[in-house]
């Protein structure tokens, strides 16, 4: 896969099968996700794969949970709007990322395999992202959809650390949970808003001098 369509493609992939990931599949996604830059090459990660049932049976009523809190806080805004205006394509559009989001959480103990990744005094995530998005592309290169989420940190970060035995009063927080599957849907690149939208250049909300009306990959 060339790297263009990987980076136009890699997109939140949260409807998957229960296949299992085979092994070397795992080794060639964490062995490209090391590979990613780190502040002062100190390698501060650590990642924590967990394909247990048992274990993911235990972390499902927690990330339900997670997601219904979010829903009554953070997005209860855009909920809000949307059920005012439900035929708006931003509403629609809303309304299928929430859709798929809550399938996530309604089947998470059906989904094959989890990347959880623990960062150490790296409060902005600068050392841990790179690596985990290095992750999520090597897994689109494996035809593997993943999606990453961090409400299980935001609303239950004891009990998950507690329950994935991470070391207490050692530093570690962690960064991400990424799910990974094979995906039920297809591949495409997402819609978003148009480069000019929201890119400046030099000082705040000056233009960028850059228009770029539609996905200029793939090639017309």
């Amino acid at each position: 896969m060339e790297l263009q369509e990987a980076l136009y493609t890699t997109r939140a992939m949260r409807r998957v099968t229960s296949e299992a990931i085979p092994m070397e599949s795992q080794a060639r996604i964490l062995d490209a996700a090391i590979r990613a830059p780190s502040g002062g090459n100190q390698q501060g990660w650590r990642f924590l794969l967990v394909d247990d049932p048992g274990t993911i049976a235990t972390l499902g009523p927690l990330y339900r949970d997670a997601m219904d809190q979010l829903w009554a806080t953070v997005y209860k805004p855009r909920i809000d709007a949307a059920a005012a205006a439900p035929k708006t394509e931003e509403s629609r559009q809303f309304d299928r990322v929430q859709r798929s989001a809550q399938w996530l959480a309604d089947n998470f103990e059906t989904v094959p395999l989890y990347l959880f990744a623990f960062s150490r005094y790296d409060p902005s995530g600068s050392s841990i992202y790179p690596a985990v998005w290095s992750a999520m592309l090597a897994a689109r290169g494996e035809g593997i959809g993943t999606c990453l989420t961090a409400v299980l940190s935001a609303f239950h970060r004891d009990e998950l650390l507690e329950l994935l035995g991470v070391p207490k009063d050692a530093g570690w927080a962690c960064s991400a949970c990424v799910s990974f599957g094979y995906p039920t849907g297809r591949w495409a690149v997402a819609p978003r808003r148009a480069v000019h939208e929201v890119t400046y250049r030099n000082r705040w909300g000056e233009p960028s001098g850059l228009s770029v009306e539609t996905p200029l990959w793939p090639p017309s």
